[in-house]
């Protein structure tokens, strides 16, 4: 929510490099990386002893829900009460209620604690060119500044969503190798890739933040992460899931909750309504401009 906070004034007509740099000079939107970081900490040692596609379904799916109830709190706070409704509430529980479900019936187990490298090379390639057909629909060459913020915000969403499922591979990769020291630690590729990687989803998360309403961007990010991950854990580490016709078919229809619940809070009104403060006008845009054209 910190970073969502920090990032909603700076939209941008293009990609910005530097968006991460003009960010950090805000204190909430630092709030909110140094919790990501400390997320990372938890993962990594969540994933030491866990297979992929059951941790990662369990660290993201609930962030929505919560996120949830920190958006009322702080609308509460600063005197905007608005209401969960009984709908949000049902769409939170279905949302857990069907995770529980289709973990506890595709029982992730087993694998492997490295990948090969030929594996790692196709994931990495394969998420490089979900991330840059992304930036083309937001940003290429037919996009002009009548593309719709929402189309902007789900593309830059669901490309943040698989590369935070690539990051999470590779920080269980990394994790193989807590106990063997830091000089193990140090001389393993997947640190280096791992920095590299995270700093580049986090400015793509930034841009999916700043692009556009949160409803157009959060299920991209709460959907695709998981289901990403998860895929990724069975073609990297060899981990394995129920997969019985009548297993298949159960997983299906809970992964079906499990979406309905993430587009219904998605579009709450908690959401929605924190997304009313229009952006400020973008970097270079001239001020009394900006407060004429909305004049009209």
């Amino acid at each position: 929510m910190c970073q969502r906070l920090g990032a909603r004034r700076y939209e941008r007509a293009g990609f910005d490099v530097w968006l991460v740099f003009r960010l950090a000079r805000r204190p909430v939107w630092l709030l909110g990386l140094a919790s990501m970081i400390l997320g990372f900490v938890f993962q990594i040692s969540a994933l030491r002893f866990g297979p992929l596609a059951l941790v990662q379904p369990v660290l993201v799916q609930p962030v929505l829900a919560l996120e949830l109830l920190l958006v009322f709190g702080f609308m509460t706070v600063i005197g905007r009460r608005l209401r969960v409704q009984r709908r949000d509430w049902l769409a939170a529980i279905a949302m857990s209620a069907g995770i529980g479900l289709f973990l506890g019936l595709a029982a992730p187990s087993g694998g492997r604690p490295h990948a090969p490298a030929s594996s790692w090379w196709l994931a990495g390639l394969v998420t490089l060119a979900i991330v840059l057909l992304a930036l083309a629909v937001a940003f290429g060459p037919g996009h002009h500044p009548g593309t719709s913020r929402s189309r902007r915000a789900a593309a830059l969403g669901c490309a943040t969503g698989i590369s935070w499922g690539f990051v999470a591979a590779v920080i269980k990769e990394l994790s193989s190798h807590l106990g063997d020291g830091a000089g193990a630690i140090a001389s393993s590729w997947s640190l280096y890739v791992l920095i590299v990687a995270g700093a580049a989803t986090t400015l793509l998360a930034a841009h999916a933040l700043a692009a556009g309403p949160l409803a157009a961007s959060q299920p991209g990010f709460t959907i695709l992460d998981p289901l990403s991950a998860g895929m990724l854990g069975l073609f990297l580490f060899g981990e394995h899931i129920q997969a019985g016709i009548a297993d298949l078919a159960g997983e299906a229809a809970t992964l079906a909750v499990v979406i309905a619940g993430v587009s219904a809070l998605s579009h709450s009104h908690l959401i929605v309504g924190e997304q009313e403060t229009p952006p400020g006008p973008p970097a270079g845009y001239p001020p009394h401009t900006h407060r004429e054209r909305a004049r009209r």
